[in-house]
């Protein structure tokens, strides 16, 4: 599982470079200044997450045997990287206000995962 979230990890961060530069040079003069500060939300909290995968993925190629939540909490940051991230990328390009509502479950995928790695966290011995 290490192996994996190490990827995903660099992936979804190496993605949220590229949406920020996207964001900033190719949205500029195409999208509200709005939408572009929606967008540019979705590319920070996306890297953020990219990051607390990578520390899950560093802990868990170190520990024996990680405890399940340390593992869920992974599933919750990447989960949330798709709902949040992707949410906020589609309503800024396409103007869909709906899709706004969308956004606070990976939100609460995102809280979800920092409490699971809290957990597990507390339970190591």
């Amino acid at each position: 599982m290490a192996r994996i979230f190490l990827c995903l990890a660099a992936i979804l961060a190496g993605l949220s470079v590229a949406a920020g530069a996207f964001g900033s040079h190719a949205l500029r003069e195409k999208i509200s200044d709005r939408s572009l500060e929606i967008f540019e939300v979705g590319a920070r909290y996306q890297m953020y997450h990219a990051l607390a995968l990578l520390v899950v993925a560093l802990l868990l190629s170190r520990i024996e045997s990680p405890p399940a939540t340390m593992i869920a909490s992974g599933w919750l940051f990447i989960i949330g990287i798709v709902i949040f991230s992707g949410s906020l990328y589609a309503l800024s390009l396409s103007g869909v206000k709906s899709l706004g509502a969308i956004a606070p479950l990976g939100g609460a995928a995102f809280l979800a995962g920092w409490g699971a790695l809290a957990f597990a966290a507390w339970s190591l011995k």
